[in-house]
């Protein structure tokens, strides 16, 4: 699929987004907080704390809106083999990653279109964390990423997704339409060599602070302070 550059849609986004828009609106009271941080063009990365498998959709969907954006994730590749869904997927040129596999070729896939000014989202976590109270492990896969290509971080932080599909599967349950924050914190700038652990790692603690004060914004303007 020809990829557009920031600021405009192609015709996949053009028609999907006015389609999907309005089921986001019927499940979540929704607050965006930051959005002036996120670049309307040129290569970004952007890194959420995962609480839920709604939390990539949610956030293509508001970036789309919101500043005309298309944005790529890194998706498991699972899904990719799921019928009318891993069509979707394909359709929207998502890229598919083999988790716990170290797989090299959606670092390569990432850093590629990272270097074609795309808008690349990554959960550092890796997968959905199941005590969104806490952060786990940052993996050095934004890093690896961040280091070579010189991308900006925007590190973006997520709340109230889980109170309609945590890890444990889709709940029905009240609130019936409970409050989403997504916060963009500002750009972080990688520096250093990704061959060494050292800095590698160095940004994986810094990305690790500044995602913990966006999480616990996002919290706060939820109605649920931490």
């Amino acid at each position: 699929m020809r990829l557009v550059a920031g600021g405009e849609l192609n015709r996949w986004w053009r028609v999907g987004l006015p389609i999907v828009t309005p089921f986001v609106r019927l499940a979540f009271r929704t607050r965006v907080e930051g959005l002036e941080h996120l670049p309307s063009s040129g290569a970004t990365i952007i890194a959420f704390n995962h609480i839920s498998a709604l939390d990539g959709p949610v956030l293509a969907i508001e970036i789309g809106r919101r500043i005309k954006r298309e944005s790529r994730f890194l998706v498991a590749a699972e899904f990719f083999r799921k019928g009318f869904f891993g069509w979707i997927l394909r359709r929207y040129d998502q890229i598919p990653i083999r988790r716990g596999e170290g797989d090299g070729s959606a670092l390569e896939a990432s850093l590629t279109a990272v270097r074609e000014s795309v808008l690349l989202a990554m959960a550092p976590e890796g997968t959905v964390n199941a005590d969104p109270d806490t952060l786990m492990r940052i993996r050095s896969g934004v890093a690896r990423i961040a280091l070579p290509s010189g991308a900006p971080v925007v590190p973006v932080g997520i709340w109230g997704t889980h109170r309609r599909w945590p890890r444990s599967g889709l709940s029905w349950g009240r609130p019936w339409r409970p409050r989403l924050a997504i916060v963009f914190g500002e750009p972080l700038l990688a520096a250093g060599d990704v061959e060494d652990e050292g800095d590698v790692e160095a940004f994986r603690e810094r990305l690790r602070g500044h995602l913990v004060r966006q999480v616990e914004r996002a919290r706060s303007i939820s109605g649920e302070p931490p």
